[in-house]
């Protein structure tokens, strides 16, 4: 099953080089209805793009704490723990990310904070939880500091092993030393980087408590990488800001949505789970195949179409930020290794529907098939044809209406771009400088890269880590930790 989602998407892009040689007709035919299939689809993913990102300034607007109380839902009784691995991260950043948490609207004695080390941080991550430790230990109604040991058998030294270790030292010495119900506690996982917006634990409440299903339900905010945009080669902007646009997107399909990076779960199943897994790299979209393999189906994530606010990459050179996005896409490409997982565990199981089957597997193979694929296909095989299928098939019909209907299809594409640069210009940072309009034409027009981003920070490192899942042993990929970086305090 490994072999399965590098197989295919190398297939697609052998078989499409060899039958441009061999079968140009046929090549021709298939990049048109390609590129309509896919100009349809971007007009699809931008109407939920606009429902989500109504949804999300509405909901910016609400007063979630006072709408609980007006309805008079039992919102006392939840608590928020909220867990903070962290490996080398600067004091300064760990320093927002806690001040984002007091500066919320929901009581802090119902807010627990784990700061998970690494004991392979050494005294450099020792001194960063204590002073933490001193700065905040009366803010909230507990401040847990745990390290993770090193060397644990079976274990894969990353973010999940070390919040599973987090999560197993809060349920001891906080849940359970306070006999605090695990049906009422909800567990929040964020990154270091991670800032909440003000009324992050009340919609995250109020959602949990007039959920259908609350304890068989993981809860996904919307990531919005935009902490340090200012600092950040427009690549990495452009890359961040997508990946905000495809969250936006998933919110609206509820059907397809899994968690990813930040997302928070009721305790009661997570401890039932077992927590995370601590041998996977993608441990946040794993968690929710966990919980949907272990409840037979019985899970959903609910979106909560709100903030929260995270780093885009950084480096300490222009190159050197580059060479850091492309690792981070290539870790979050990494994410197909849940593929084999879901369907081997798929295979036997009675109790799931067969819908839910289909579904979930065809979501896995295509939206990792296309993350590997569609941009070759869109912008570098409309030529292939041409190029290797001969002279007869260059001055044919069909060769010239290819390149006008492609050419048009792309073209027409381009609305989706512009539309999306202009919507990103609601969700960056206000700025207030004398040279603002420089800043916020810079926003829309590094759009223009899109072509280039989605080729070299898309395709390109999808592609690689479905091929090291396909060779697998030394191939495999580990853990690897995004460089942060905080200039500001």
């Amino acid at each position: 099953m490994e072999l399965l989602p590098g197989a295919l998407a190398w297939g697609t892009l052998i078989l499409l080089t060899l039958f441009s040689w061999k079968r140009p007709g046929l090549v021709a035919i298939f990049i048109v209805f390609y590129d309509l299939y896919w100009f349809l689809r971007i007009l699809y993913l931008f109407l939920h793009l606009q429902h989500s990102f109504r949804e999300l300034r509405r909901n910016l607007k609400m007063d979630w704490m006072g709408r609980m109380k007006k309805e008079r839902l039992a919102w006392e009784r939840v608590r928020h723990l909220v867990i903070l691995p962290m490996y080398l991260e600067p004091y300064e950043m760990i320093r927002e990310s806690l001040k984002s948490l007091v500066a919320t609207a929901y009581p802090k004695e119902n807010i627990f904070v784990v700061l998970g080390v690494e004991a392979r941080g050494g005294a450099q991550d020792a001194e960063v939880a204590q002073r933490i430790k001193e700065e905040f230990k009366k803010t909230f109604g507990a401040l847990l500091v745990t390290v993770h040991p090193e060397h644990i058998s079976g274990e894969l030294p990353g973010k999940g092993s070390n919040e599973t270790w987090a999560a197993k030292e809060a349920v001891k010495n906080i849940v359970d030393a306070a006999r605090i119900p695990y049906e009422d506690v909800m567990v929040s996982v964020f990154d270091g980087d991670t800032r909440v917006a003000h009324d992050y634990f009340g919609i995250l409440t109020y959602k949990f408590l007039t959920a259908e299903y609350p304890l068989r339900s993981s809860y996904q905010p919307i990531p919005l990488f935009i902490n340090n945009l200012e600092e950040v080669p427009a690549f990495a902007r452009m890359v961040g800001v997508s990946s905000t646009f495809w969250q936006l997107m998933q919110q609206s399909r509820r059907e397809q949505l899994a968690t990813f990076s930040s997302h928070a779960m009721p305790l009661a199943p997570l401890v039932e789970l077992g927590y995370w897994h601590t041998h996977v790299v993608s441990e946040d979209s794993r968690i929710f195949f966990q919980a949907f393999l272990h409840f037979n189906g019985d899970w959903r994530t609910v979106p909560l179409h709100y903030p929260i606010y995270m780093d885009a990459v950084v480096g300490k050179t222009f190159w050197d930020a580059l060479k850091n996005l492309y690792r981070q896409q290539r870790r979050w490409a990494w994410g197909s290794e849940n593929i084999p997982y879901v369907i081997q565990n798929f295979i036997g199981n009675k109790k799931i529907s067969f819908r839910k089957k289909w579904l979930w597997s065809y979501v896995l193979l295509e939206s990792f098939h296309a993350w590997a694929t569609s941009s070759f296909i869109i912008f570098l095989f409309g030529w292939l044809p041409n190029a290797l299928g001969g002279f007869a098939f260059k001055e044919s019909i069909l060769s010239y209406n290819m390149t006008e209907i492609t050419g048009t299809l792309i073209n027409a594409s381009t609305i989706g771009i512009i539309s999306s640069a202009f919507f990103n210009l609601f969700l960056i940072p206000r700025v207030s400088r004398g040279t603002a309009w420089l800043y916020y034409t810079l926003a829309v027009a590094q759009w223009i890269l899109m072509p280039l981003t989605v080729i070299f920070f898309g395709s390109i490192p999808a592609l690689e880590a479905q091929t090291r899942l396909m060779f697998g042993g030394k191939w495999r990929l580990g853990f690897w930790k995004t460089p942060k970086d905080r200039r500001t305090t």
